[in-house]
């Protein structure tokens, strides 16, 4: 009679058991996603001109060349929120214009690559654009 009743006991609770492993492993999944791991705490900043933006989920990323001691340019690229987050904020896909100038504050990479976490820019004319608000002059 124990026997039957724990069996039985087996069968209720591992439903439950195997869906507390599943919410686990997708809650771990998007904390992974939204880790800052990979970037450094301090802010550092870089000027030069937009290659491109590639306005993209589940983050948009901006590219910029930066000119380097050797007379050539380097490219950065710059991580910044989601599209849907940028445009409930102000920013359209062609707030960025290839070829302009621009001033990009920034995270940096951990391991060293050329770029990071976007924090802000100015561009032309004195524009300001932040991950977390509108355009600004």
């Amino acid at each position: 009679m124990i026997s039957q009743f724990v069996s039985s006991l087996r069968r209720a609770v591992r439903p439950g058991l195997v869906a507390a492993g599943m919410l686990a492993a997708a809650s771990a999944a998007d904390g992974a996603h939204h880790s800052f791991a990979a970037f450094d705490t301090t802010q550092k900043i870089v000027t030069g001109t937009l290659k491109q933006v590639n306005w993209t989920n589940p983050h948009i990323w901006v590219w910029v060349d930066v000119p380097n001691e050797q007379g050539g340019v380097d490219t950065y690229g710059f991580e910044g929120m989601s599209p849907n987050y940028l445009e409930r904020r102000g920013w359209k896909r062609t707030t960025l214009k290839p070829g302009e100038m621009l001033t990009v504050t920034y995270r940096p990479m951990i391991d060293g690559r050329n770029g990071g976490m976007f924090v802000n820019a100015t561009g032309p004319g004195g524009l300001v654009l932040t991950m977390g608000g509108a355009a600004e002059r």
